[in-house]
Order: C-alpha cells, then sequence, then structure tokens
C-alpha cells in the first residue's frame, strides 16, 4: 500500500499551521498546542523541517519558526522528499539500471510510468493547498468525476467504466499515540 510515514503526516500538518500565518512565526510549544501534538514531536519534525530548508527558525525569547519560502511555492513533492527521500514504487524507478533483472523484466517501465504520474501530482500541489488555503478545494466528488471520465467508455474503448467508490472513512485524531 501507497502511504506516507507519520512524521511527514505531521510536517505537513505543521507546515499547513505555519502557512495559516505567513507573516508570523509560531513556537514549538504554540504548534503543539493548536495540532494537539506532543511538544517533543513538534520539536523533531520541526528540526527536520529546518535541516531540509522548508522552515526558518529563530533562537530566543522572540523566536520560534517560519516557512522559509511562500506556501504556495512549497510541494507536496518537496515535503515527502524531505522527510523520507524521493518516491520511488519500485527500486528501478530510484535508481534505473541497478537492477539485476532488468534485461528480463517486463514491467519496469510501466512502473516507471507509474512513479513519474505520481511524482508529477505530488509536484502540482502546494502547502497553499494542502492547508485548504488557496483556491478553490479539490474534493473527493471532484476526483471521481475525472477518474470516471478517464474511465469511460470513449476514452477506453470496449471497457465499461467503473462504479463510484464509497467516500473515505473518517480519519483517527493525529498524535494520540505519542501521549
Amino acid at each position: 500500500m501507497l502511504r506516507i510515514s507519520k512524521m511527514t503526516d505531521y510536517a505537513t500538518v505543521l507546515l499547513a499551521r505555519l502557512a495559516a500565518v505567513p507573516d508570523g512565526q509560531m513556537t514549538a510549544g504554540q504548534l503543539s498546542a493548536l495540532t494537539r501534538l506532543t511538544t517533543p514531536t513538534v520539536s523533531k519534525v520541526m528540526k527536520l523541517l529546518h535541516r531540509r530548508q522548508l522552515v526558518n527558525s529563530t533562537r530566543g525569547l522572540h523566536g520560534g519558526y517560519r516557512l522559509a519560502r511562500p506556501a504556495a511555492e512549497i510541494t507536496a513533492a518537496q515535503i515527502l522528499d524531505a522527510l523520507e527521500g524521493p518516491m520511488a514504487l519500485i527500486e528501478c524507478a530510484r535508481q534505473p539500471h541497478r537492477c539485476g533483472i532488468e534485461s528480463t523484466c517486463g514491467v519496469g517501465k510501466a512502473w516507471q510510468r507509474v512513479n513519474l504520474a505520481i511524482r508529477r501530482s505530488l509536484q502540482e500541489i502546494t502547502l497553499l493547498e494542502l492547508a485548504g488555503l488557496g483556491g478553490e478545494p479539490v474534493g473527493f466528488a471532484a476526483l471521481e468525476r475525472q477518474l470516471r471520465g478517464a474511465r469511460s467508455p470513449s476514452a477506453t474503448p470496449g471497457v465499461a467504466a467503473a462504479p463510484a467508490a464509497p467516500a473515505p472513512a473518517a480519519a483517527p485524531a493525529r498524535g494520540t499515540e505519542d501521549r
């Protein structure tokens, strides 16, 4: 299953909070209170984000964290890369020509195309959108219509459109397992 780590999820939540105050900064304690993540978890994630140059930090009495650049210039791909490294579904998508069975493999190129499509999508989504602060949010209904259109009989001759998927379940609260 394709899934981001808990730390990447937390990083996205924290960056989204910072995006909501573009000209201000917040301390780890303030971010902790707003997100219900523990302060040590917030501090750990913010240090990683600082090392990867997604946030700037200021020490001292009036210190805190702020985005290193506008939220519209930070992409989902950059966030994932900062915490998990470059995304690759299969090894040859990460490092081409390093696979022992590449010469006999018939699926590698197709998986590389899938990997590239996902990567492009991640590069198109900005932190502003992730935070729900920019433009019109793309809802699940809109995505379902797009997917159905892509799978319509006119799009794929001889193939019927798939039925709509059920709505996703509500997500559990974040950070409660750290307490």
